[in-house]
């Protein structure tokens, strides 16, 4: 797949008195989540931790592994501990970007990690500097965490419901302050976020399912749609954050970005994934020898499609598990380098065979052309792509970035036109509708797809519409 991004994953850490066992143990296991969530981005790593004096924090470009070693983890004290994986979709991938952004407040040192994108940043931004506030990065979260540092009321609850109220987009935001960690999630619920207590009694916060259940836990509960979430590692507390919107859940999640092995909306991502094939097999059979997936988010598409259609399943391509997703890396120049670089095709499987070839999605179309090149070249003899989600039309706003929209090969060809181009016999794409019974959720937002966004887009800008000039 080439094209989309997303935007980051968060996770944190409350470790109860009794639970402590080492002054930075509540930073360690937050390294270990932020492990189950590399795969929401590559760029830059970050962790802040508090000793309920000051907060200490570490974070750098590249991956958790190469970021973290165990002199960086020394110095990240306390019981309490938020951590990030970037991707950007505000500014540039680079080190004053890195989350997450710790500031001093007139209440005391704050800490924030963001996963999401603000629709109205550029109206958010012009506010604090005609406010005489100083800006370090490019990054919406900033703009998230100057908004709190000056939010008025009594405590950090009341605080954070009345900065709320002013951010319009997608946030599933952690919080970290002197002596408790914050979650919360903007009203139309776009990106997932769930807690959880772990098995020796801490209290934590994660973007999927799957990184709890690393950490331990073995039952979790959803952040609810602008809902505020208060641990101190002596339980949760719930407060009313922000209201009126209509949830609009990532569809992308389900078709793509998430692990297989999470849930969300009490969905496991893997059965919608077998479901999106199964229904793509109804809609768009074809005649063919084996299915072959485009690992790995494609396999559960192509299982299902091979259930439904009756054609034998076969692994046709060997990704190399050392090199990271494609997508994430910034340039296209590196993103088709990377492709060569990650698939082989296994040859005594696919060589004169009549093979689907199921991907979960399309975005510019460079990764399926270096595919299709690949399968011709080790001698498949019919290629009929089958792609296990509609066709992206439209620039997402709400935390993933697309690219420009004049990339998006959907807006410029039809399912024949596309065939053609990337030299298939055949290629379908799954229906809008079969996307929601597969998925099998209320309120997805589907806008990438149908061009109808549940909040209003005034400003829209590039990624780097914030950084500054000059070196």
């Amino acid at each position: 797949m080439s094209g989309p991004k997303e935007a980051c994953g968060v996770v944190g850490i409350a470790m109860g008195e009794a639970s402590a066992a080492g002054s930075h143990d509540a930073a360690r296991n937050a390294f270990y989540g932020l492990f189950a969530l590399q795969h929401r981005g590559q760029e830059a790593a970050g962790i802040a931790s508090s000793d309920g004096t000051t907060i200490s924090l570490h974070k750098d470009v590249g991956l958790v592994s190469q970021v973290f070693r165990e002199g960086t983890l020394e110095p990240l004290k306390g019981r309490l501990s938020i951590g990030h994986t970037r991707y950007s979709t505000t500014g540039h991938s680079s080190l004053r970007n890195a989350q997450p952004f710790v500031i001093d407040t007139r209440h005391g040192p704050l800490a924030v990690a963001h996963n999401g994108n603000i629709a109205n940043a550029p109206a958010l931004r012009k506010a604090l500097l005609d406010r005489g506030i100083g800006l370090s990065s490019a990054s919406d979260t900033e703009l998230l965490a100057m908004d709190l540092a000056g939010a008025e009321g009594r405590d950090w609850p009341e605080r954070i419901a009345k900065a709320m109220a002013g951010w319009v987009g997608a946030f599933s935001l952690l919080v970290l302050t002197r002596d408790a960690i914050y979650a919360l999630r903007d009203p139309w619920g776009f990106r997932p976020l769930s807690r959880a207590v772990l098995a020796d009694g801490s209290h934590a916060f994660a973007s999927e399912t799957s990184a709890l259940r690393m950490l331990g836990a073995k039952d979790f509960e959803e952040v609810a749609p602008g809902q505020i979430v208060e641990a101190r590692g002596k339980g949760f507390e719930t407060f009313h954050g922000m209201g009126g919107g209509a949830k609009s859940s990532c569809a992308f999640e389900y078709v793509y970005f998430s692990r297989p092995d999470s849930e969300w909306n009490g969905r496991s991502v893997h059965a919608a994934r077998r479901a999106l094939g199964a229904i793509l097999a109804e809609e768009a059979p074809a005649e063919a020898d084996i299915v072959v997936p485009v690992p790995d988010s494609a396999i559960p598409p192509a299982i299902g499609y091979a259930a439904v259609s009756g054609i034998p399943y076969e692994e046709g391509l060997v990704k190399n598990r050392y090199i990271g997703r494609t997508f994430i890396e910034p340039t296209e120049a590196l993103r088709r380098r990377g492709v060569a670089l990650k698939f082989s095709p296994l040859v005594e499987n696919i060589a004169n065979k009549r093979i689907v070839l199921v991907d979960d999605s399309i975005v510019r179309g460079t990764t399926t052309r270096a595919l299709v090149e690949l399968l011709r070249g080790a001698g498949a003899r019919e290629i009929h792509l089958r792609v296990a989600s509609p066709p992206i039309r439209h620039p997402c706003h709400m935390g993933v970035d697309m690219g420009d929209p004049s990339e998006l090969v959907a807006r410029r060809l039809d399912a024949e036109g596309l065939a053609k181009e990337l030299g298939v016999e055949s290629l379908a794409w799954l229906s809008l509708g079969g996307l929601g019974k597969a998925i099998g959720v209320s309120g997805l937002c589907e806008a990438c797809f149908s061009g109808r966004y549940p909040i209003p887009i005034d400003e829209v800008g590039a990624k780097t519409l914030f950084e500054r000039s000059g070196p």
